[in-house]
Formats: structure tokens, sequence, C-alpha cells
């Protein structure tokens, strides 16, 4: 494994509208260019607010962090990241996740209630989007869109 595909791990702090409060998320990353602090996201923001897998993003070593620290995203993905909560205990996650895979969506598993889905920038966010509706209509899910990259919001607007 040479040093550019060596995994790295990046800090990020945020204040979450979600849960009302400071907090962390820690995200595995790709090193892009060393003498440009530049990483590419590898893995799926389960909070983390307007970055998504592919991202590239700009992370300094912080001492009191003893670690990576998140700077600024630089060059968007164009991937979406989308929370689901599932509403009704009767559905198995693992079908609602099914029911994404099928239209090219990755999703993990947070919790039983909870998993979050890359949307790739080359999916019609506008069948996701649909799939989420009916599936919120039906009070199956209810769902969150806190990284919507500019061609899912340009295929739904």
């Amino acid at each position: 494994m040479s040093d550019q595909e060596k995994a790295h791990q990046i800090i990020f702090r945020f204040n979450s509208s979600l849960f009302g409060k400071e907090m962390t998320e820690t995200l595995w990353a790709r090193e892009e260019d060393a003498a440009r602090h530049l990483y590419k996201i590898d893995s799926i923001p389960y909070y983390v607010p307007l970055v998504a897998t592919g991202d590239i993003v700009r992370a300094t070593f912080d001492r009191m962090e003893e670690g990576l620290l998140y700077q600024q995203t630089v060059t968007p993905s164009g991937n979406s990241t989308i929370q689901v909560i599932r509403q009704n205990e009767e559905t198995p996650l693992l079908d609602l996740r099914k029911q994404f895979a099928a239209l090219g969506c990755v999703s993990v598993e947070v919790n039983e209630d909870f998993f979050v889905m890359e949307v790739p920038a080359l999916i019609d966010y506008a069948e996701v989007k649909e799939k989420l509706d009916e599936l919120e209509q039906q009070e199956e899910i209810e769902y969150a869109e806190p990284s919507l990259s500019d061609i899912h919001r340009e295929q739904t607007s």
C-alpha cells in the first residue's frame, strides 16, 4: 500500500441542528496531495453536514485534537448523503435499504432505526427522492438531506 492509499482519519467538528449541540465525527479519507493537505473522503458521513463520500477536503494536523482536523471542502464530488429514519417498526430496515440499493444507492446502518445512504453523482436524484417521498407519505420513514449536491438539487427543482 503506497502512502497515497493509506487511510487517514479526519476529525469534523460541527453544530448539529438535529441534536442542537456541538458534535464530533471522524471520517476515513485517502491522501490526495500531502503538500496541500488534501484528502478524499472515503466513508459515508453519519451526521456531518455538507460533506459526502468522494469530496476533496483540506485537513491539517491539530495538536489539541492529536489528529487531522477538517478545514474546508475544496472540491465537491457531486455525491449526496441522505439520512433515513425508520418510522414503522414492522418494516425491516434491510428491506428499506434494499429499495434504495436497487436505485444505485449504497447505505450504512447506523442503528436499528437509522441508516445513511450515498447517492452517487451519476444517479438521477429525482427517482430516489420520489421513493423517499413515497415511503415518507406511507409513514414508513422520515428523511433529511444534510448534504445534497448541486447536481441533485437541480434534478429536483
